[in-house]
Parts: C-alpha cells; sequence; structure tokens
C-alpha cells in the first residue's frame, strides 16, 4: 500500500489559521510576504520602524479582509523586540510562523568605512536576526507546537562583493545563524529554521538597476541564467513552502532563490 494520505497532499502548503509575525513589514519584500501570508488565511501580525507606514499597511490589508495588526520596534533592540512577541501574542494568542525580512545596507570600500557604519550593519543585519529568533524561539517552545521561521538573507552570504564587506559578512552570518538555530531547535523543540537567499529584486532602492539599457543590468543578466531580475513576489512560494507542513522535513538550510545567479 503506499504510504501517503490525501489529507497531507491536499492540504500540505496551508498556513489557514496559522499566526505570522513578519519583521521589516513595511520594505518592498515585508510587505509582499506580509499580505501573502494573509492571502493564504493567516493572522498576520506586521513589526518595523515606521508607524504611520505599518498603520497604512493594516488599513490595506483591513480593506481585503486579512487579519493583522501592528508595532513598531528595532529588531536589533531586545527590550522593543520582546514587546512586539508581547503584543502578537496579546492579540493572537501564540506565533505559529516568524518571517524576518528587515535588512540594510550602506556600502563602502574598507578603506572609507568607520568602523561605526560597519558595526552598524553588523548589528541590523546579523545581531537583529539573533535577537528576533531568540525571542520568538522562547514564545514557540513555551507553546509546546513546534513553528516555522523563515529568514531573508541574500546571495551575497555566498559571495563577496566590493564595498560589500559589512553587508557580505552580515548576511554570511546569519546564514550559519540559521543553520545553528537548526541544531538548537528542530529535534527537541519541533521548529524549522531555514533561510531563503535572493538576488537583486525592484525595491525604491533598486529600481534604478532595473533599466534595460544600464550596464548595471545588462551585466546582472549576463549572469542570471533566469534571464531577468526578480520582483518581490517572486518569493513568496518559497516563503509559504518554509512555512508549512510541506517543508517539515527541512531545517537548516540556505534556500538559493537567486534566479541561477550562484552557479554562473
Amino acid at each position: 500500500m503506499v504510504n501517503v494520505e490525501k489529507s497531507f497532499v491536499n492540504n500540505m502548503f496551508s498556513v489557514e489559521g496559522k499566526v505570522a509575525l513578519v519583521t521589516g513589514a513595511t520594505g518592498a519584500l515585508g510587505c509582499v510576504l506580509a499580505k501573502a501570508y494573509g492571502y493564504a488565511g493567516a493572522k498576520v501580525f506586521m513589526t518595523g520602524r515606521n508607524a504611520n507606514k505599518l498603520q497604512a499597511l493594516q488599513d490595506e490589508f483591513t480593506a481585503e479582509g486579512i487579519d493583522c495588526a501592528y508595532a513598531t520596534a528595532d529588531p536589533a533592540n531586545v527590550e522593543e523586540f520582546d514587546a512586539v512577541v508581547k503584543a502578537c501574542v496579546a492579540k493572537y494568542g501564540e506565533i505559529n510562523i516568524l518571517a524576518v525580512c528587515h535588512g540594510y545596507n550602506k556600502p563602502a570600500n574598507i578603506l572609507d568605512q568607520s568602523v561605526e557604519d560597519w558595526q552598524y550593519i553588523m548589528d541590523a543585519d546579523c545581531k537583529s536576526v539573533y535577537v528576533v529568533c531568540k525571542a520568538v524561539a522562547h514564545q514557540m517552545v513555551e507553546q509546546g507546537k513546534g513553528g516555522k521561521m523563515v529568514v531573508v538573507t541574500s546571495q551575497r552570504s555566498k559571495r563577496g562583493m566590493a564595498g560589500y564587506t559589512g553587508y557580505c559578512t552580515s548576511k554570511g552570518g546569519a546564514d550559519l545563524m540559521v543553520n545553528s538555530l537548526a541544531c538548537d531547535l528542530t529535534a527537541k523543540y519541533g521548529i524549522n529554521v531555514n533561510s531563503i537567499c535572493p538576488t537583486v529584486f525592484r525595491s525604491e532602492l533598486t529600481e534604478w538597476m532595473f533599466d534595460p539599457e544600464s550596464a548595471v543590468y545588462k551585466n546582472f543578466l549576463a549572469r542570471e541564467p533566469i534571464g531577468r531580475l526578480a520582483e518581490p513576489s517572486d518569493f513568496v512560494g518559497y516563503a509559504l513552502f518554509l512555512s508549512s507542513e510541506a517543508s517539515a522535513f527541512i531545517t537548516g538550510a540556505n534556500c538559493d532563490c537567486s534566479g541561477g545567479y550562484l552557479v554562473v
């Protein structure tokens, strides 16, 4: 007899009724993933630094029938993020999914970059991941129901780049942290921890790279077997997959979603 259940196959990608906490929800990717979780039936708790942008997202999502709420915080600040976790639990009773979508970069050659600027990148992109995952892990362990953590890093975690000694180091550290968090949290507590590693995707900061006549665009396409640059929506499937039971046997993975950039 074939050992697979129809009910599992039909529902393995579902996140309906789950509570998803999304950091960096005001960013180009964070807001898309937050809305996608909502469309998929999850209750969405958003966090970021800008209260006005978070309120606008809540208004937009609520108008489409998405159950959502928000709280402001610096994700690298332990006290502020602990307060976010408490607010989410007070609103929805638990946290089942964590999507870490915040990030920061300030490119500069090492000869020009101050130690303070480098440290700020490290705090924003690496320390903050530790702070956020630690706080949510405590909550998930207390709940005793397992959970899913999806951390957005970058394909720059795997390859260096001029002017990126801060960013590449922070994202590489975050990916190694994901590997280690899986060792800490999965077997004992049922918390799967994975990262997705995108290449450049469209945002206010990267829009200039999408000019098909520019040398930057042409250089990227020479390294992109998929034949185009990414849109934030390209990562929705990965995030939902890693947040659902379909990925129950995947943990500690740094998932390449670079359009093939890393294979060239």
